[in-house]
C-alpha cells in the first residue's frame, strides 16, 4: 500500500511533464489554448470556465501598436516555455493598407524604416525567394520588440518558444519564425533556442521558393497551417504565375528556344500563341505592382510611415502557402451549428468557427 502511494505521485507528474512537452507534432490542445489567446487573452476557450479555472499561461508583456498598427504579446507558463501571440488585422485603415501593399520584396534584403533605421533582414537561403511587401515591414517593426525579450527570456532559462498569429498575424507568424531561424544560424540568437510555429487562418506569405525554405528549415514537424476550408482568408493575396516564376528547368521556360530550331510555320504560329499567353500574365503581374505597390505606397503607407523608403519590388505576384497543413473540414452540422451571418464576410474565419471544427475533429 505505502508503496501504490509512492508511486501514484511520480506518474502523476511524469503524465503531467510529458503533456507539457516540447514536440514536433500537431497538438490540438496547443492550438485551442493560443487560438483562445489570439482572441481573449487566455488560453481557457471555454467563456465559463476563464473564471473558474487557473490559466497556466501567464502574460509577462505587451507591446506597443508600432508599423501599421501591429502589436504581440509574450505569454509564460510554468514549465520554461514561452508563447509568442502576434495579433491579427484590427479595424483600422493603417492594419488593412498592411494586407493590401502586397508586391512582393526579396526574401533576404534591407527595409530603410526611417531617416536613421535601415532594418537588414534574412528569411531564405535562394535569391528567388519572394515575400509580402506589406507583412515584412509588419515582421521588421514586430521582431525588432521581440528580440530584447527573447534574449531576457533565455537568461532566465526559457529556451522553447512557440509562434502564433491568426490572420494577418499568422502571415506575420511565418515571417518572424524565418527571421528568427537565420538570426539563430547567423549567431546572433542562441544555438540551443528552439521555435514551433502555429499559423492560423493565415493568407499566403511569399511565393514557392519562400514556401519551401519555410517548410525545409522547419522539417519534421515544428509548423502548422491550420485552416478552415470554407474561410477566403488563406487564399489570398491573388496568384499570378508568370514563366519567370519557374524553376528554368522547367520545360515551358525552353520553349522559346525549343521554337528557334522548329521549322517556320511551326515557329511562328508557336511563338505567335506562346507571346500572348506569356504577356497575359506578364501585363497583370505589372498592372498589381504598380496598383497596390507603386499607387498604395503614395497614397495610403507613406501616409502612415513618412520616413519609410519605397522599397524595391519584384518583378512576381506567384504567392504560395507554406506550411505543414491542418485542414479543418465543414459538414452539414457545421453550417446547422455554427452561427453564420449571411452578410459576414468572414463567418468562417472567426474563433468559433475554428474552434468547432477543432473541437469535433480533432477531439481532445
Amino acid at each position: 500500500m505505502k508503496l501504490k502511494l509512492l508511486i501514484l505521485p511520480v506518474l502523476l507528474i511524469v503524465i503531467r511533464t510529458a503533456a507539457q512537452k516540447f514536440e514536433p507534432v500537431f497538438d490540438p490542445k496547443e492550438y485551442a489554448a493560443f487560438l483562445s489567446m489570439a482572441f481573449y487573452k487566455s488560453s481557457i476557450p471555454d467563456k465559463e470556465q476563464r473564471s473558474k479555472v487557473k490559466d497556466p499561461y501567464h502574460m509577462v508583456y505587451e507591446s506597443h501598436e508600432m508599423g501599421m498598427k501591429n502589436l504581440w504579446w509574450l505569454y509564460t507558463n510554468d514549465h520554461n516555455q514561452a508563447v509568442i501571440i502576434i495579433r491579427g488585422t484590427v479595424g483600422d485603415m493603417a492594419s488593412w493598407l498592411e494586407n493590401y501593399y502586397c508586391p512582393m520584396l526579396p526574401a533576404t534584403g534591407s527595409l530603410q524604416l526611417n531617416d536613421t533605421t535601415i532594418f537588414h533582414y534574412k528569411l531564405a537561403e535562394r535569391k528567388d525567394a519572394y515575400v509580402h511587401a506589406g507583412w515584412t515591414i509588419g515582421m521588421a517593426y514586430l521582431v525588432t520588440d521581440m528580440l530584447p525579450k527573447i534574449k531576457e527570456s533565455y537568461q532566465k532559462g526559457i529556451k522553447d518558444f512557440y509562434i502564433f498569429g491568426h490572420s494577418q498575424g499568422g502571415a506575420l507568424a511565418y515571417l518572424v519564425d524565418s527571421y528568427l531561424y537565420y538570426k539563430r544560424q547567423a549567431g546572433a540568437l542562441p544555438a540551443d533556442l528552439h521555435f514551433k510555429t502555429y499559423t492560423s487562418a493565415a493568407p499566403k506569405p511569399g511565393n514557392a521558393q519562400y514556401a519551401y525554405d519555410f517548410e525545409f528549415i522547419n522539417k519534421g514537424g515544428w509548423t502548422y497551417s491550420v485552416v478552415n476550408s470554407a474561410d477566403w482568408v488563406p487564399e489570398t493575396p491573388y496568384s499570378i504565375q508568370r514563366v519567370s516564376d519557374m524553376n528554368t528547368v522547367n520545360p515551358i521556360v525552353d520553349i522559346p528556344e525549343a521554337l528557334k530550331r522548329a521549322r517556320f510555320p511551326l515557329r511562328q504560329v508557336g511563338n505567335f500563341y506562346y507571346g500572348k499567353l506569356n504577356r497575359k500574365t506578364r501585363k497583370a503581374q505589372k498592372k498589381y505592382t504598380r496598383i497596390l505597390g507603386h499607387k498604395l505606397y503614395k497614397l495610403g503607407i507613406k501616409k502612415i510611415l513618412p520616413q519609410l523608403k519605397e522599397p524595391q519590388y519584384m518583378p512576381s505576384m506567384s504567392y504560395m502557402r507554406a506550411g505543414t497543413p491542418v485542414v479543418l473540414m465543414p459538414d452539414e452540422t457545421y453550417y446547422k451549428n455554427v452561427t453564420l451571418k449571411k452578410d459576414d464576410k468572414f463567418a468562417h474565419h472567426h474563433f468559433a468557427p475554428y474552434y468547432y471544427l477543432l473541437q469535433k475533429q480533432y477531439p481532445q
